[in-house]
């Protein structure tokens, strides 16, 4: 009899995305997956209102359930911080949830319930119904050895890590972090309900039978280790880490269009390594200041280039998550007469491109990045230099791990500040473009890429990792079996 997986992942195209990936490679293993989605109260370009119908559409072999609609809190009027009233949202979902899984028989036919890190309130639901239930990080394992860590180091504090500035803080398994680059909501009073909740989540999903990670391990060694030395959380042992990455998409080849884009037909004109591509996430913006810096930048640099521009907002307004993209003006957005003087070198887009047909178009020479890790892990999967611009979530730490210890990115200096002059956008964008130093750092990405590839094959770690875990599941099946 044919298993089942059921994938549950959280709002956010950051986070559905590579569960999807996730989903081929159950299907590559003979099961069948089924993505329980939850419906958003709201459209929003941010959270992957629309992915989830495009990925649906373009993977027929996956299917899809759509938990009924509960009456949702209120998102607008709510003085709440967004995030909050989602994880509200979900834990109202468990008893639909339960409904949907109860009706999946015989049981044996369910092979587990992989849950979204932030879809914590599910452990619950499987825990009742006795079904082996497994987290999913789409994360790396630095940023994850750093969140597992933090409950411990909040517990005993009587102020927020804020005061701490950029002193660094040591975490097993990672390079020293300035407390300023940790997670924001995170930096607060620890008995604030946004820093209670944020460390109840990072202590609850390392309380499922095992995670599974969107990494390798050759990048993030360790990391990785970290987790098996019991000093990383002190008298908690810890579930088996699973390194199962890079999930990474073919862009076009997946059928995620059936249409190219313009941008592409305008690289297929563009030189060999040639173009930085900038493009900062599904919840990238700035300030109107901010993106004539970087065109006054891209102008004095002489470089072709390619940008992906959203409407400017502030990117510390939680609120920006539930507002729909207006359209984009550019000539009121960017400096006068820059789109004509450069227009035979540049491009500029509005809103989206497809980020990994882009990054593995043979004219992209370098990719300047808000450092989500699926940016990150794209730009290693297409071998190309990336200039580190990170904006918010885990961000920061992850621009600490690109530049320090997996040597694929530049920093690009002044993001602490939260404005990066033009002056810098230029040196930096000539450095990765013409100088030895952006060779080396090519060099380094296209040898981080092969490992990455030779993870995924059959006999490499990844691989190996996901068979690791498969047995796993089944040798708990077996006992859970024994035990009724």
């Amino acid at each position: 009899m044919k298993q089942t997986v059921l994938l549950y992942p959280g709002a956010g195209v950051g986070h559905v995305v590579p569960m999807a990936e996730l989903a081929k490679v159950f299907l590559s293993h003979g099961f069948d997956v089924t993505m329980v989605i939850f419906p958003l109260p709201f459209k929003s370009l941010a959270l992957g209102a629309s992915q989830v119908e495009q990925i649906a559409a373009a993977n027929p072999s996956i299917s899809f359930h759509v938990l009924p609609a509960i009456a949702a809190p209120d998102f607008a009027g709510s003085g709440k911080h967004p995030f909050l009233l989602m994880l509200q949202m979900l834990r109202q979902y468990n008893d639909e949830l339960e409904r949907f899984l109860r009706s999946i028989v015989p049981r044996r036919r369910l092979h587990s319930l992989v849950i979204d890190m932030f879809c914590v309130d599910a452990v619950d639901v499987a825990a009742k119904l006795g079904v082996p239930v497994y987290t999913f990080v789409p994360c790396g394992a630095s940023p994850l050895a750093v969140l597992a860590q933090l409950p411990a180091l909040l517990a005993g504090r009587q102020t927020g890590l804020k005061e701490l500035g950029d002193t660094p803080l040591e975490f097993l398994g990672v390079p020293p972090v300035p407390a300023s680059h940790l997670i924001a909501e995170m930096l607060v009073h620890p008995e604030e309900e946004m820093c209670k909740t944020m460390a109840s989540i990072f202590e609850r999903g390392m309380d499922t039978r095992g995670v599974l990670v969107n990494t390798f391990e050759s990048l993030e060694s360790r990391a990785v280790q970290a987790f098996r030395d019991p000093r990383c959380v002190p008298g908690k042992v810890l579930p088996p880490i699973y390194c199962v990455g890079p999930l990474v998409g073919n862009g076009a080849r997946d059928g995620e269009s059936t249409e190219r884009h313009e941008c592409l037909a305008w690289l297929d004109a563009q030189p060999e390594r040639s173009v930085v591509f900038l493009c900062f996430g599904s919840m990238g913006t700035f300030s109107e200041e901010q993106l004539m810096e970087i065109a006054t930048g891209l102008d004095k640099s002489g470089q072709r280039f390619l940008w992906v521009l959203r409407m400017p907002a502030n990117i510390n307004d939680p609120k920006r998550l539930l507002e729909k993209q207006c359209e984009l003006d550019l000539d009121a957005l960017l400096p006068e007469g820059f789109l004509e003087r450069t227009k035979d070198r540049g491009l500029v887009v509005k809103s989206w491109a497809p980020q990994v047909d882009v990054l593995n178009h043979p004219a992209t020479g370098a990719f300047v990045t808000h450092c989500g890790w699926n940016s990150m892990i794209e730009g290693i999967m297409a071998g190309v230099p990336m200039l580190c611009w990170p904006l918010y979530a885990e961000q920061k730490m992850n621009k600490i791990f690109m530049t320090e210890d997996m040597g694929i990115g530049m920093e690009m200096e002044g993001y602490m500040t939260g404005f990066i002059k033009a002056e810098e956008v230029e040196a930096k964008i000539r450095l990765v473009m013409e100088s030895d130093e952006g060779r080396e750092l090519m060099t380094r990405v296209v040898a981080r890429k092969k490992e990455a590839e030779a993870a995924l094959e059959v006999g490499g770690s990844s691989y190996a990792a996901f068979v690791r875990f498969l047995a796993d599941v089944e040798n708990l099946g077996e006992q859970l079996e024994l035990v009724q």
